[in-house]
């Protein structure tokens, strides 16, 4: 048990800007560890967004209340996901070979592929939400964030780590896992969607993983698998995959 609280603990330092307890540390032996924990961490961001959106929204508009609680889940991450989808554009819109894309995504500096990729990813992120029934957005959140991060780290486990590079912090976390630690990740990821009392909810999986095997089978044609930017694209495009299948299952089914 207090190896897993190590563990849970390395993955929210990691994950997260959430302060953590002095014992905690980047150590590899953990972070590799970590990633069977990374739908529970998108529950605490969830639940921060929710929490934010829910309480602004008795002084603003649920426009305000939105922004302010996409802030909030962005500033707890320190923008971790949304910087991976950014590389990713700059990477596979300006790289025509695995190493130049590689190259790019390690560039620190955002290009105009990320700019307007990351720029049109928060846009359709608001308007989906804004969309959404008020009631039913901190459930949204919640259920968006832990599911999309399970998502995510079924890339890490369908597709090697391809970066040979032993400087890269996000490679203990990226590199390939266990079963046993996609399935902690599931239960976690997939709890949310019982908040919803409605088993349509469920549907949401197909699309959300449809959209990872679209970007899975990009990464491994053109760089022959995926980095911690790939996992963190993948976060961010079934996301918002998720919030718009949630609106179309209201609107024709519900």
């Amino acid at each position: 048990m207090k190896k897993e609280i190590h563990i849970f603990f390395t993955a929210l330092l990691f994950f997260t800007r959430i302060p953590c307890p002095k014992w905690v540390n980047h150590d590899p032996e953990y972070l590799k560890l970590s990633s069977r924990y990374f739908s529970l961490v998108g529950i605490i961001v969830g639940c921060i967004g929710a929490i934010v959106y829910y309480g602004a929204s008795f002084l603003f508009s649920t426009e305000i209340s939105l922004l302010l609680s996409m802030f909030a889940t962005i500033y707890t991450t320190g923008a971790f996901h949304e910087d991976g989808f950014a590389d990713v554009c700059d990477g596979f819109g300006g790289g025509w070979s695995k190493e130049k894309i590689l190259l790019i995504m390690k560039d620190s500096r955002l290009g105009t592929y990320g700019t307007i990729g990351i720029l049109l990813l928060l846009a359709i992120k608001f308007a989906a939400l804004r969309e959404t029934e008020p009631y039913y957005i901190p459930l949204l959140l919640i259920a968006g964030h832990s599911l999309s991060r399970f998502i995510a780290t079924t890339l890490i486990f369908t597709h090697p780590y391809v970066r040979d590079t032993e400087d890269s912090k996000a490679k203990p976390a990226a590199k390939s896992i266990r079963f046993s630690s996609v399935c902690i990740s599931a239960i976690f990821g997939i709890a949310p969607l019982f908040l919803f009392k409605n088993p349509w909810i469920f549907l949401t999986l197909i699309p959300m993983y449809t959209s990872k095997m679209f970007l899975a089978h990009k990464f491994k044609k053109w760089i022959g698998g995926q980095t911690g930017d790939c996992a963190g694209a993948v976060q961010q495009l079934s996301e918002v995959v998720f919030y718009l299948t949630s609106i179309a299952l209201w609107k024709y089914i519900w």
